[in-house]
Order: C-alpha cells, then sequence, then structure tokens
C-alpha cells in the first residue's frame, strides 16, 4: 500500500488532482468539496511517534487540521479537536477516523473568535484527555480581497481575531496545564513571506504567527516546552474554494511553486507530526516551511 514512505517523484504526486472554479459558502467543508483533499485517511501510516500523547488542534475537523489529527492518533495520540459549530459533519467524520485508529477522539464547537470559547476548549481537552501535552494552533480566516479599499473594518477584525487573537487566548490557556516534553506547533504561511496583494490583511496575521511563536519559544523553552512553527504553501483545503483563493484562480494555484501543483494536507501532517514528536527535542523556534519549493529568507 502506498504511505508516507513511499518512494515516488513529488512532482508527478497528485497528477490526477484538477481542481475546478468552485466556491463553498461559509469557511467550507471538506465534505462538500468537489475535488477532495487528501487527508491521509487512506494513507498515512502510524509508528508509535506520539504514543500516549494527548493533543489539542484547533481548526481539526478539515484541511491540514484534518490530516494532523489523523496523523497523531495513527501516531498514538489522543485528540481534541476544535471547530466552528457548522462544520459538524467534518468533525465527525475526522473524529471517526481517531477512534478507529485506537485513541479517543474529542469534538470540542466554537468559535475561536470568542475568547472565553478558546479558554474553555483547553479546559475540555485537559479534563476529557486527562491532560494536555500537544497544542496545535491551526484555526484560520483567508479570504481574498482585490483592494485595500474593499476590506471592511469587519473582514479585517475577524481575520485578526481568528489568526492572531485566538492564538494568544489559546497558548495562553494551555500553557499553565503542560508539562516538561509538550509541544506547540502554530501555523504560519508562505504568505508570511511572499505577499499577495489580494491576501495582505491576512498575509499580515501570518507574520504575526511567526514572531509571535519565535518570541514564545524563547520564554518557555526552560520550562521544557517546544514552540515551533510550519509554514505551508499553497495547500487544498475548503479554506480556498471558500473565498481564500479568487473562484477563477483555483485550477492554477501552486502551479508557481516549483513542483507545479497544489499540496495537499496530507502532504502536511508529517511535519506537524514531526515538531510534536520527541525526535525534534533540539528544534526550536523553528519554522519549517512545506511549500513546493517556494524560496523563503
Amino acid at each position: 500500500m502506498t504511505d508516507q514512505y513511499t518512494f515516488r517523484d513529488p512532482s508527478s504526486m497528485y497528477d490526477d488532482f484538477d481542481p475546478k472554479k468552485v466556491s463553498q459558502p461559509g469557511s467550507g467543508l471538506d465534505s462538500e468539496l468537489q475535488d477532495k483533499a487528501d487527508l491521509g485517511a487512506d494513507t498515512y501510516r502510524g509508528s508509535g511517534r506520539l504514543a500516549g500523547r494527548k493533543a489539542l488542534i484547533t481548526g481539526g475537523d478539515s484541511g491540514i487540521g484534518a490530516a494532523t489529527a489523523i496523523a497523531y492518533a495513527r501516531e498514538g495520540a489522543d485528540v481534541a479537536i476544535s471547530y466552528l459549530p457548522e462544520e459538524e459533519s467534518d468533525a465527525d467524520a475526522v473524529a471517526k477516523l481517531i477512534t478507529d485508529a485506537g485513541r479517543t477522539a474529542v469534538k470540542i464547537p466554537g468559535d475561536v473568535t470568542d475568547a472565553e470559547y478558546c479558554r474553555s476548549a483547553v479546559e475540555t481537552a485537559v479534563r476529557e484527555l486527562g491532560g494536555l501535552d500537544a497544542l496545535v494552533i491551526n484555526a484560520g480566516k483567508q479570504q481574498h480581497v482585490e483592494r485595500i479599499e474593499d476590506i471592511t473594518d469587519e473582514e479585517f477584525d475577524r481575520t485578526v481575531k481568528t489568526n492572531v487573537y485566538a492564538m494568544f487566548w489559546t497558548v495562553k490557556a494551555a500553557v499553565p496545564h503542560m508539562p516538561p516534553g509538550s509541544t506547540i506547533v502554530g501555523s504560519s504561511s508562505i504568505q508570511a513571506y511572499q505577499p499577495s496583494p489580494h491576501l495582505i490583511h491576512y498575509a499580515m496575521t501570518k507574520a504575526s504567527i511567526n514572531t509571535f511563536f519565535k518570541g514564545l519559544a524563547q520564554q518557555v523553552a526552560d520550562r521544557g516546552i517546544r514552540v515551533n512553527v510550519v509554514a505551508p504553501g499553497p495547500v487544498w483545503t475548503p479554506l480556498q474554494t471558500a473565498g481564500g483563493q479568487p473562484t477563477d484562480a483555483l485550477p492554477t494555484v501552486g502551479e508557481q511553486t516549483p513542483l507545479g501543483r497544489w499540496g495537499q494536507p496530507a502532504e502536511l501532517a508529517t511535519a506537524y507530526v514531526y515538531l510534536a514528536s520527541p525526535e525534534s527535542s533540539y528544534v526550536v523556534g523553528e519554522t519549517l516551511h512545506v511549500n513546493g519549493g517556494m524560496p523563503t529568507p
């Protein structure tokens, strides 16, 4: 069976993937994608790298968060996922894959733009999992807007709250619960380094995530907590079809990468596993770029 260890040509992987010009309302659903994302459900093979761990993954119902949740469970972790209530169908599917792996799944619906929800999500994860030693800050909002004059105050505010405030609220609540050996992994983006003109408010938040986690990494290292970041390139998720990119651009996004294609969530999950696992014990404050070869500073 093909899995993440199978020797393959990365430039020809997913050659049959041909995304259409489609759009979804709201935040989008994996279950409603016409062109299905690869979450690793049929291919990710665990090897005990996170045995006994207790993880909370924000935005864990779809896209990169879902692929990470599946991978963590197959590596031996119990997993709590946070997600918007309207994404219940996706959350159910991910929770089933977690339990199918023999691990505990905890679903925590709510909106990360609410500070009290972020704090209660951490408390729920700690209570239901019996502790917390891995946190993945992945929930995000991305909406393309061509001109700065057209970015409404409401759009700007919700983007910053989803991507930056929620990160702060969740991390602040989680750190006191995390024993030495714990890990925190954030999700930045190629947009922090190569901002697209139609994504300037989103790109700004991703640069903030990078800087916040690099500072936090230094602050909590002496507590034995490692903090790192993954910076994805163009990855096919419901976020892209829900306004993250212009609909007309969807078939060609990713062609600008040296590999010439969209990335898939399953290709990101291994980075999140590595940064959570003890094998990355001397990796602190790192931004791991998984972007198909796009140059970064």
